[in-house]
């Protein structure tokens, strides 16, 4: 009688470790995910009724196995709102961990250097996976970035960061300003790095070209820069045409053609590089620049000067039939 006590006994731990076994390999083995997926946990949602979802959705095969399991085997930590990938052949184990460590999908938005505001907020408000309003920024407060956000942010909420960004940037360079630059403040440094942002495509030549309408700048001359004709016209916008005379001879507070100085703002959205240029500009006594057929530009510090260039540059335009 006690050895078949015994081997009942036997029997009965073996069955308990089956079962364990059983019941473990639904946590840690593969749930019904064959392709990477991703899963929205919506804010506020109890781990019950993420289950229900995970079931609803054929990503687990019970809701109440998946509970029963978590509850026993799974970590206490609470589950975190997002979307977040599931990868194919993943464990509950490891979803539920997902969950709780918050590892959401990061989506990305860009703004490139020298975007207006006005496209800025046309480029976040076609963001699909970005939920609500948000206003046209004040050009020249957002810095030209890549931002990261989570499906369901709100643009507003978006938009503060990209402005955010540009707050601390400007706070840090100018703080480490030169001495004796052309801009007395921070608002005057993103105007005139605006304008230096429009006017050279080429990073390297940033610092010269905005050595270059600082030396305008404190000599009194007009900066006659073509993008501040174009910006009260367009508010930045490609204008898809040439700029007519009246245009040139417009006066408003943005053509630098009919003024001295700065305009009254910013004409687009300046990257960190030309805000730097513009803190810490070359040493130059150039005063004039004309195109150089290679996206750059031709420097000269004279009017005679500035004119052989013009020529030179007419001279490669008519051999490229372009005149």
């Amino acid at each position: 009688m006690v050895r078949r006590g015994c081997l009942v006994l036997a029997a009965l731990g073996l069955l308990a470790l089956i079962a364990a076994g059983v019941f473990a390999s639904g946590w840690y083995g593969s749930a019904n995910i064959e392709e990477d997926t991703p899963f929205v946990v919506p804010a506020g949602s109890s781990l019950t009724s993420v289950a229900q979802k995970l079931e609803e959705e054929g990503l687990i095969a019970s809701a109440d196995g998946f509970l029963l399991r978590a509850k026993i085997l799974g970590g206490g930590d609470p589950i975190q709102a997002g979307e977040f990938l599931l990868p194919a052949g993943t464990s509950p184990a490891n979803i539920l961990e997902a969950f709780q460590s918050g590892d959401v999908i990061r989506r990305f938005i860009t703004i490139p250097e020298g975007m207006p505001s006005i496209m800025v907020h046309e480029r976040i408000m076609a963001q699909p996976l970005l939920t609500g309003t948000a206003p046209v920024p004040a050009e020249g407060s957002v810095l030209p970035d890549t931002y990261d956000f989570e499906r369901g942010e709100s643009r507003a909420a978006v938009l503060q960061r990209m402005q955010a960004a540009m707050g601390s940037t400007l706070a840090e360079l100018w703080d480490k300003r030169a001495p004796g630059i052309a801009v007395k403040t921070p608002k005057e440094a993103v105007t005139l790095a605006s304008i230096v942002e429009k006017e050279t495509g080429k990073p390297s030549e940033r610092r010269m070209v905005a050595g270059l309408y600082s030396n305008r700048v404190k000599s009194g001359m007009m900066l006659q820069a073509d993008p501040t004709i174009i910006y009260p016209i367009t508010k930045g916008k490609p204008l898809g045409r040439r700029i007519r005379q009246s245009e040139i001879s417009a006066v408003n507070g943005y053509n630098t053609y009919t003024m001295t100085g700065l305009p009254v703002g910013p004409i687009t959205n300046p990257g960190r590089v030309s805000i730097a240029a513009v803190l810490n500009p070359a040493k130059t006594s150039a005063l004039f620049m004309v195109a150089d057929g290679t996206g750059g530009h031709v420097f000269g510090d004279t009017l005679d000067e500035h004119n052989a260039n013009v020529e030179k540059w007419y001279a490669l335009r008519r051999q490229r039939g372009e005149m």
